[in-house]
């Protein structure tokens, strides 16, 4: 699905990519990275059972992206 459509149509609980567009901000993520972390963070959330991605979702999938950490358990056993 582009990147567009997932954000147009598909949001994420509010505040939720608060953390991944300050990381824009400071040049860590792209704006092609914002998009694949949307992805992830929608993918962990449809595993953990969420109806949409919220902060914790969107850290995590932050975590994976960047390599750095967040806070975020790294194992998705953890998350249930």
């Amino acid at each position: 699905m582009p990147g567009r459509e997932l954000r147009s149509r598909f949001h994420a609980a509010a505040g939720a990519m608060d953390e991944a567009e300050r990381s824009l901000e400071r040049g860590v993520l792209t704006a092609r990275g914002i998009d694949r972390v949307l992805r992830v963070a929608w993918t962990v959330a449809d595993l953990v059972g969420h109806e949409r991605p919220d902060a914790g979702d969107v850290r995590l999938a932050l975590q994976l992206r960047t390599g750095i950490p967040r806070g975020a358990p790294m194992a998705l056993g953890a998350l249930t």
